[in-house]
């Protein structure tokens, strides 16, 4: 399977690893609302790994994930290894979603997955910081996304997920 462009491939379909070292897609949480966040363990963002979490407690049993995507694109914030991650986000923050091995969501090493949120999404736009957040519906198509500036909790992201969640 080629992961040249994401045009080559169904973007539901471009394999990423889990921090685990498992290889999984989009296609895997087909009839999820997922939110996808580019995370790094040394932003000033990072303590919005708490709200993530508590929204992912608030609504999983519901049908919503939370995919965690580290990326070290901004000022080597997330300069560990997939263990350390993990490491921190378990002991620092409790985190329970999921999450993905290190990646680029941005310049010649840019992931697949990202190249496509990115470029032919309904809504593309390079990424600005850590904590960017795309929201995907049940049928795994992006609907919206959110600047690092919005916290996960904020009301514009939770009526979004509710409505989401709600929908057929």
């Amino acid at each position: 399977m080629s992961l040249a462009t994401a045009d080559t491939l169904d973007y539901k379909q471009i394999p990423f690893k889990t921090i685990t070292g498992d290889t999984t897609n989009l296609a895997a949480y087909n009839g999820k609302v997922i939110l996808v966040v580019n995370v790094a363990s040394k932003c000033g963002f990072t303590p919005q790994y708490a709200g993530l979490e508590r929204l992912y407690e608030k609504y999983k049993d519901q049908g919503f994930v939370i995919l965690g995507f580290p990326a070290n694109n901004f000022f080597w914030q997330e300069p560990g290894s997939d263990a350390e991650i993990i490491q921190f986000c378990h002991e620092k923050y409790n985190v329970t979603f999921p999450m993905m091995s290190k990646i680029d969501v941005k310049g010649k090493k840019q992931h697949p997955l990202y190249r496509y949120l990115t470029k032919e999404s309904p809504v593309p736009g390079s990424i600005s910081w850590n904590f960017n957040k795309f929201l995907l519906d049940k049928n795994g198509v992006v609907v919206t996304r959110y600047d690092s500036k919005v916290e996960p909790e904020e009301k514009e992201v939770v009526d979004k997920i509710e409505e989401l969640l709600k929908a057929k």
